[in-house]
């Protein structure tokens, strides 16, 4: 009985031997792809600007001067907004918090997804009720169900998490359910029940790991998502709020005055192309590896 679950086990790679396989891979896509490189080293300027925030930030920004709408200088780098705050301090204590949504969101809604989604693949009868809760959540815009959400919830940081990570765990259940409902079936998933193995074992140990490319390729879209959505909400006034700096509130701040004082939207909108175009071209390199059609032409 053992030697059959060794067996059946060989037939399943680890997770770590999974995971090991994949970052290799990964080293070589960096390397053989410019654009990846290039998006990397963006993500890794902009990381590097938000954990050392505390001690490159040089003036306090919440505080209102009568230095107003004064264009980049040597003493404010990316000028001063409406209330004479300085604007780089503004944009580099903004992206803790535009990061910290995005992370924390995709966090929960791919851990939240991925196990409904093994539940709901394993479980005929469970599928039937998960899934058609799913569909109404999926039939509803993203922007105006997390804008409900928060409504009713109220504006702050932990509300926009939880905001959009219920709209986002919908989207990682249907897709990796369909991952799942074809496993389900496969020789070692059948040699998994056959020596009794319990159905946590079988999920989370043989199916899970089978997962892993197709959630992490989705993890950095919802990544990309979660930080424009984040952006979205809080220019429109129903994210985070005001006196907390975020990438898209202080592109809002400066939305009356973009003909006299550009720099104000310019410089923090700059950071959020860059950080989620880089991370959108990731996630295609990614992408392009695991798809079988294009693997040999991407490398």
């Amino acid at each position: 009985m053992a030697q059959q679950e060794q067996q059946q086990i060989r037939l399943a790679p680890s997770v770590g031997a999974r995971i090991r396989r994949f970052f290799d891979a990964f080293r070589l896509i960096t390397r053989r792809n410019p654009n990846v490189m290039l998006a990397m080293a963006i993500l890794t300027a902009i990381a590097l600007l938000t954990i050392f925030a505390p001690l490159i930030v040089r003036s306090d920004y919440t505080q209102t001067t009568t230095d107003l709408r004064l264009p980049p200088s040597s003493e404010h780098w990316f000028g001063t907004d409406a209330f004479g705050r300085d604007v780089f301090d503004r944009v580099i204590a903004g992206s803790r918090v535009s990061l910290y949504v995005g992370f924390a969101v995709t966090f929960i809604s791919v851990v939240l997804g991925l196990i409904i989604a093994l539940f709901a693949g394993y479980f005929r009868l469970l599928d039937h009720v998960l899934m058609r809760f799913i569909d109404g959540l999926l039939a509803f815009p993203t922007i105006l169900l997390a804008l409900a959400l928060i409504a009713l919830l109220s504006g702050s940081v932990n509300n926009v998490i939880i905001a959009l990570s219920v709209t986002g765990t919908a989207s990682k259940v249907r897709l990796v359910r369909g991952q799942v409902l074809s496993l389900r079936d496969e020789q070692f998933v059948e040699a998994a029940r056959a020596v009794g193995a319990p159905v946590w074992r079988i999920l989370f140990l043989h199916i899970a790991p089978n997962t892993f490319g197709i959630v992490l390729v989705q993890a950095t879209f919802t990544l990309a998502t979660a930080i424009l959505a984040e952006a979205s909400l809080s220019f429109l006034g129903a994210g985070v709020p005001e006196f907390i700096p975020t990438w898209g509130n202080i592109v809002a701040t400066g939305k009356g005055y973009v003909q006299v004082a550009f720099w104000i939207s310019f410089f923090p909108g700059v950071f959020l192309t860059l950080t989620v175009l880089s991370v959108v071209i990731i996630g295609d390199a990614l992408r392009d590896y695991l798809d079988p059609k294009l693997k040999g032409q991407f490398l």
